[in-house]
C-alpha cells in the first residue's frame, strides 16, 4: 500500500472535506438515533431529560467546521512530512510485526489520553479559558454535535498531538486511522449526555476506568472534575474525580 504524492493545497482541501463528512456523518446519524422518538423506549427515564437548544447546536456546528479547517491542515502537514520521509509512519503491516498494530495503537491511545488531560485541565486555568476552551463548554447539555465543538486554539493544540505522535514512534497507517476512528466514536458518544443511555453505562467495572457519557457530562456541569479522554486513570491518580460518581458505580455494583 502506498499513497501518491499531492500538493499541500490538495490534500488541505480532501482532508477538509473527509473531516466534515465524517463529523456531519457520524454526529448526525447519532443524533437522530438517540434524540428521535424511537431513543424513549431504551432511555433511563428516571433521569431528567434536557431538550437540546437549537441555538447551541448551530454554535456547536459552526465551532466543528473551524475544527475540521484545523485539524486538515495538520492531516496535510502529516502526509507532505511523509512524502519527504520525515515521519515514522509506514505501510507494510509486517515491517514490525502485526502484533506492533495493536501495541502501537493501545499505547498511542494511553499517550493521547494523558495529552488531552493535561493540556484540557490546563485549558481550564481562567486566564486561559476565555481563549481556548469556552467555546465548547457553551453546551452545558452536550449532544454528538458538541464532539467536534473545540475553540481554534484548542483545535490547534489538540492536532499538535497527532503530528508529534508520527515522529515519535512508528505507526502503519491503519493504526493512525484506528486511532483517529475510535477519537471520534468516543467523543460522540461522550458527549450523549446522561439521559440518552441508563445511567449504569458502561457497566460498573468497566466505568471505573473508562470514560463514558455520565463521566464526561459531569465535566460540563462542574469545570473542576473529569478531564479524560478515554480512561478515568489520570481522574482518579490525581484526585479530579467526582466522589459521587464513584459512589454511583459502587451502587451499581452493589445493585447486581
Amino acid at each position: 500500500m502506498e499513497f501518491k504524492s499531492h500538493s499541500f493545497e490538495f490534500y488541505n482541501i480532501a482532508f477538509f472535506g473527509i473531516i466534515l463528512f465524517r463529523y456531519f456523518f457520524v454526529a448526525g446519524v447519532t443524533y437522530w438515533f438517540f434524540y428521535s422518538p424511537f431513543s424513549q423506549s431504551f432511555v433511563d427515564h428516571r433521569l431528567t431529560h434536557h431538550p437540546p437548544s437549537w441555538g447551541v447546536i448551530r454554535h456547536d456546528i459552526k465551532l466543528s467546521v473551524l475544527s475540521a479547517a484545523v485539524f486538515a491542515l495538520a492531516a496535510s502537514f502529516i502526509f507532505s512530512a511523509y512524502h519527504q520521509g520525515f515521519t515514522h509512519l509506514y505501510t507494510d503491516p509486517h515491517r514490525y510485526g502485526l502484533w506492533y498494530l495493536g501495541l502501537s495503537y493501545g499505547v498511542v491511545l494511553i499517550l493521547q489520553d494523558t495529552y488531552f488531560y493535561f493540556t484540557h485541565r490546563l485549558s481550564h486555568h481562567p486566564k486561559l479559558f476565555p481563549w481556548v476552551h469556552q467555546g465548547h463548554h457553551r453546551s452545558r447539555y452536550p449532544t454528538p454535535w458538541t464532539s467536534f465543538a473545540f475553540d481554534p486554539l484548542e483545535a490547534v493544540v489538540q492536532s499538535l498531538f497527532l503530528i508529534g505522535i508520527i515522529f515519535a514512534i512508528p505507526l502503519h497507517f491503519i493504526t493512525l486511522i484506528a486511532v483517529l476512528s475510535t477519537m471520534t466514536v468516543w467523543a460522540v458518544l461522550n458527549h450523549l449526555g446522561t439521559d440518552r443511555l441508563p445511567a449504569s453505562f458502561p457497566h460498573h467495572w468497566l466505568g471505573q476506568w473508562v470514560i463514558g457519557p455520565a463521566h464526561h457530562s459531569i465535566h460540563h456541569l462542574k469545570y473542576t472534575v473529569h478531564y479524560g479522554l478515554y480512561f478515568t486513570f489520570w481522574d482518579r491518580l490525581l484526585g479530579t474525580q467526582d466522589p459521587r460518581y464513584t459512589q454511583a458505580l459502587n451502587s451499581f455494583a452493589l445493585d447486581e
